[in-house]
C-alpha cells in the first residue's frame, strides 16, 4: 500500500516540469524584455522631450503670443499627458498648453528632472533660449510611459496563455508516444507466467530503457539459475534423506518384531546411529542453505585464525577421542585476517570433522595455521584413504562421495568449505597428506 500511495505518473511529471520550465523561461524573457524595453522607451521619450523643447526654443524669435499652444488640436489620445510651458525670465508664464498646470513643471532650469504635480509624476526637460530670456519646459506624465510598458508586457505574456495549453497537448502526445515502449515492456512482464524466465526482447526499445531490460534479463538469468540450483538441491536432499529414513524404519521394525533381547538392543543401537546420521545430514543441509545467499549475514571483521583453529580442535577433541584418533594443532603465533569469524569456524569444524571421520583408529589429524607470503593458510591433514587425483575436482560437489568409501558422511562437508572459501575470496587445494598418506586440505586467505 505504501508503494502505491507514493507512486507518481512519469508522464504527468514530465508534462508539468516541461510546461513549468517553458513558462519560467517565458516569464524571465518577458521581465528582461520589459526592463530593456522600458530603458529604451525612456531614452526615446526623453529624446522626444528634448526635441520638443528645441523646436519651441527655435520659435522664440517670434512673440510668444503668436505661438498658439493653448488651442492646439489634440491629435493623439496621449496628448493630454504632455504639457508645454514658456516662462519669461523664468518667472512669468507667457505660453502654455491646455494640459499644463499654472505652476512651473519643475524648479530645475536645465536638463531632465522628475516632478510630482497634483499627485501625478512628471518627466520634465527644461532649457533656456540663447539670450536666457525665455525658459521652456516640456513635461510628460509617467503614467503614459507605464501604460506603454504595460502594453508591451501584455503583448509578451498574452501569447503564453494560448501557447501553454497547445504546448501541453503536444508534450502530452509526444511523451505518451515516447513512453509507449516502457508501457509495452510493463505489460510484457506483467503477463508472464511465474516460471517463464527467458530474456525479454530488447530489439525495439529506446536506448534509455535498454539498461533496464538488460538488468532485468540478467536478474531473470540469476533467478533461473537459483531456482534450478534449489531444485537440484531439493532433489538431492530428498534422495539422501530417503536412505537413512528407510534404514531407521527397517531397524525399528526389526526391534519391534524381535523376541531376542540382544537382537533388539542391536536394532535399537542401529536406530540411534541412523538418527545421528540423519541429524548430521540435516545440520549440514541447514548450514549449506544459510550459505547460499550472495553475502553472509555477519559483517567482516578482524579475526585470529590461530585462535579459531584452537577452538575448533578443542570442540572436536572428544569426537576424535571416541574414534581413537589423535588430533594435533601446530604451534604458531596469532594469525590475523579480515573475514567472518562464525563462517570460518564452520569451515574449520567441517574440515576437522571430515579428517577425523575418514581417519582409521590409531591415526592422527594435524591442523596448522601459518603465514605463507601475503596469505594466511589453513591446512588440515589426515591419514585416511585420501582422494584419487582424478576425483578431486568432483569432491566439492554436493552429496558427492567416493565409491567404495563406507565412512559415515553426507557428502556436504567440502561443499560447505568451498562455499565459505568463495565468500572470503579464498582458494581451496587438495593434496596428499604427510608422508604421502591420507589427504591434506589447504585454504588460502589472500587478505
Amino acid at each position: 500500500m505504501s508503494g502505491q500511495a507514493h507512486a507518481y505518473s512519469l508522464r504527468q511529471r514530465l508534462l508539468l516540469s516541461l510546461l513549468a520550465s517553458i513558462a519560467l523561461v517565458w516569464l524571465a524573457t518577458a521581465v528582461f524584455s520589459y526592463v530593456d524595453a522600458r530603458h529604451e522607451l525612456d531614452e526615446l521619450l526623453d529624446a522626444h522631450l528634448a526635441q520638443s523643447v528645441a523646436l519651441l526654443l527655435a520659435q522664440t524669435g517670434h512673440e510668444p503670443e503668436e505661438i498658439d499652444t493653448e488651442h492646439m488640436a489634440q491629435l493623439h489620445k496621449r496628448a493630454r499627458n504632455v504639457a508645454i510651458q514658456m516662462w519669461e525670465n523664468g518667472s512669468t508664464l507667457r505660453l502654455h498648453s491646455a494640459s499644463a498646470p499654472a505652476a512651473r513643471l519643475s524648479p530645475q532650469d536645465e536638463g531632465f528632472s522628475d516632478a510630482t504635480i497634483a499627485g501625478k509624476r512628471w518627466r520634465v526637460f527644461s532649457a533656456w533660449d540663447a539670450r536666457r530670456h525665455y525658459l521652456v519646459q516640456v513635461g510628460e506624465r509617467y503614467e503614459t510611459r507605464d501604460e506603454i510598458a504595460l502594453s508591451l508586457v501584455k503583448n509578451l505574456l498574452l501569447p503564453l496563455l494560448f501557447a501553454l495549453p497547445l504546448l501541453g497537448l503536444l508534450v502530452w502526445i509526444n511523451v505518451a508516444r515516447g513512453l509507449r515502449p516502457l508501457a509495452l515492456l510493463g505489460r510484457q512482464v506483467a503477463e508472464r507466467e511465474p516460471g517463464k524466465l527467458d530474456a525479454l526482447d530488447a530489439g525495439a526499445i529506446p536506448a534509455e530503457v535498454r539498461p533496464l531490460v538488460e538488468n532485468l534479463n540478467r536478474l531473470f538469468a540469476r533467478v533461473a539459475q537459483l531456482i534450478d540450483k534449489e531444485r537440484r538441491f531439493t532433489a538431492d536432499a530428498a534422495h539422501e534423506l530417503r536412505t537413512p529414513l528407510a534404514g531407521l524404519k527397517t531397524q525399528a521394525q526389526v526391534a519391534r518384531a524381535s523376541v531376542d533381547e540382544a537382537e533388539r538392543a542391536r536394532a535399537l543401537d542401529q536406530v540411534l546411529a541412523g538418527c545421528d546420521r540423519a541429524s548430521h545430514l540435516v545440520q549440514q543441509l541447514l548450514t549449506l542453505a544459510r550459505l547460499d545467499p550472495d553475502q553472509p549475514g555477519e559483517p567482516a571483521q578482524a579475526c585470529d585464525l590461530q585462535a579459531l583453529a584452537r577452538a575448533a580442535v578443542a570442540e572436536l577433541a572428544p569426537y576424535a577421542w571416541s574414534k581413537q584418533v589423535d588430533i594435533e594443532l601446530a604451534e604458531g603465533a596469532a594469525l590475523e585476517l579480515r573475514g567472518h569469524a562464525g563462517l570460518i569456524a564452520i569451515l574449520l569444524r567441517n574440515l576437522i570433522d571430515n579428517a577425523i571421520r575418514y581417519s582409521p583408529a590409531g591415526g592422527s589429524v594435524r591442523v596448522r595455521a601459518a603465514r605463507e607470503g601475503a596469505a594466511a593458510v589453513l591446512t588440515v591433514s589426515d591419514q585416511g584413504p585420501g582422494i584419487p587425483v582424478d576425483e578431486r575436482a568432483r569432491v566439492g560437489q554436493r552429496f558427492y562421495r567416493i565409491l567404495g568409501n563406507d565412512a559415515f558422511g553426507s557428502g556436504l562437508g567440502l561443499s560447505i568449505v568451498k562455499r565459505i572459501a568463495e565468500l572470503h575470496r579464498a582458494s581451496v587445494g587438495l593434496d596428499e597428506g604427510e608422508q604421502g598418506k591420507g589427504l591434506a586440505v589447504s585454504v588460502s586467505f589472500d587478505n
